[in-house]
């Protein structure tokens, strides 16, 4: 059993707000699985509508003149009872069908049922509908299972993850022999990723050719959206997906256009990679100029690292038989690409924007994000030499950036050395946002009254 965070959000969604709810996320990532599992648990009737298996459902929007003549057409598509305030009706696949941005207003607003909606490619197929309709549906985003996730569903014990949380937040070195399961666990994690059907596939084979024979199915749906949306390549699209790994081994991991084309322009392929981005296939790491806060107003949009969305299906894309030789902890191989696309889909999938920072006199800092109005760099070294990081020193000496804290994620224990904190790869997951109290402020309008 893979119990997933959003499934404990999605349950007090509906116990504290009466709007609709989108699960918004990539393709295979678990959503639609999530809902069926809540719609089945909390409601007395359950009716599923997926706009790609049955395309004829789009029919009841069509000309739709109020939320009476659509419940009216709902209830003869399906053979399940409407029971007014018993029911959850789920929209699946909604990027087919675009009226149902405008409908769910309607729906919301007469009451009589619940709503939830999921779709893949949301980011390209309904552009606006991240800002429509507000006040009627909330909107949140699913990812691949993440490294606590993941090593829940394999049985470590909420004791456990308690304990580590408490050695993260006190800055205390973890018992060595469950830093060292730990380690097994994050590079078995590194082999199969977060892609539901790969981990359930291992839980219920220990298999990683059954595991990678899932993973390559579901690169090939990813390109097969790829080939549908792009069919004269004039975007480039199949090509950059290709190039992902290949491109994150190289020195400095920055994405080359000179390696798709000779004479390729960013401005003319920009829309190229935001829809890798939109898709939700990619995550586009942008070089800032100055690693001061706010990030985003020295974003260089023309400097990135793309990074798969999950690192299991990184892997796959590496030559076959890598997986045991990860397990095995090779020190032959180079894991600084597959280290850090794990830290970058970690981040991500924790709301944070992702940056990194590179300068021809200070160096290249791997990621700078925000953290409670500050920056916060993060290094990420996956050999022995984890302490020797020059940017890093050159940053956290710089006056002028005032950067209070900084972490080196490595294969080692937690270690606090000035303002650097090293710490264990996998601890990644709790680097979260700082939870910020009520900000109040009183002004004088003596005078103006």
């Amino acid at each position: 059993m893979i119990t997933r965070k959003i499934d404990s959000i999605i349950e007090h969604f509906y116990e504290e707000d009466n709007k609709a709810l989108l699960i918004d996320g990539a393709r295979q990532v678990g959503k639609t699985y999530s809902i069926r599992n809540f719609g089945n648990k909390h409601f007395e009737s359950f009716i599923e509508i997926n706009f790609v298996k049955t395309p004829e459902a789009i029919d009841i929007f069509k000309n739709a003149a109020d939320s009476d003549s659509i419940l009216l057409r709902l209830s003869a598509f399906t053979d399940k009872p409407l029971i007014k305030g018993k029911t959850l009706i789920f929209f699946d696949e909604v990027q087919k069908c675009p009226e149902i941005v405008t409908a769910i207003k309607f729906l919301v607003d007469e009451g009589s049922y619940r709503y939830i909606l999921s779709g893949s490619m949301l980011g390209v197929e309904l552009k606006g509908l991240s800002s429509a309709p507000v006040g009627y549906m909330d909107i949140m985003e699913m990812y691949p299972i993440d490294f606590k996730e993941f090593i829940g569903a394999l049985g470590v014990s909420s004791r456990i993850l308690d304990m580590l949380h408490q050695c993260f937040n006190d800055r205390t070195m973890i018992d060595e022999v469950i830093h060292s399961r730990l380690m097994q666990l994050f590079r078995l994690y590194l082999v199969v990723g977060g892609m539901p059907a790969a981990v359930q596939k291992y839980l219920d084979t220990h298999d990683l050719r059954e595991v990678m024979n899932e993973q390559l199915a579901i690169l090939k749906l990813y390109k097969l959206d790829i080939s549908q949306y792009d069919p004269n390549k004039k975007l480039y699209l199949d090509d950059i997906f290709d190039l992902i790994p290949s491109e994150l081994n190289a020195k400095n991991k920055r994405f080359i256009l000179k390696n798709l084309n000779e004479n390729m322009k960013f401005s003319r392929y920009e829309n190229s990679f935001l829809w890798m981005s939109d898709a939700g296939v990619a995550l586009p790491t942008y070089n800032v100029e100055e690693p001061v806060p706010p990030l985003k107003l020295s974003k260089q949009r023309n400097l990135f690292k793309l990074f798969q969305n999950d690192v299991g299906l990184l892997a796959a894309q590496y030559a076959d038989g890598l997986q045991l030789r990860i397990l095995n902890g090779d020190s032959n191989i180079n894991y600084g690409a597959i280290f850090e696309n794990y830290v970058a889909e970690e981040l991500h999938a924790h709301g944070f924007d992702l940056y990194y920072f590179n300068s021809k006199r200070q160096g290249e800092l791997d990621f700078i994000i925000e953290q409670g109005g500050h920056t916060l760099p993060i290094e990420v070294k996956s050999g022995k030499d984890y302490e020797r990081h020059n940017a890093l020193s050159n940053v956290m000496s710089n006056i002028n950036y005032d950067i209070p804290l900084a972490y080196v994620l490595c294969n080692n224990n937690i270690k606090m050395d000035g303002k650097t904190l090293y710490m264990p790869i996998y601890m990644t997951m709790f680097i979260e946002h700082t939870q910020q109290g009520s900000v109040k402020y009183d002004i004088d309008l003596s005078g103006l009254q």
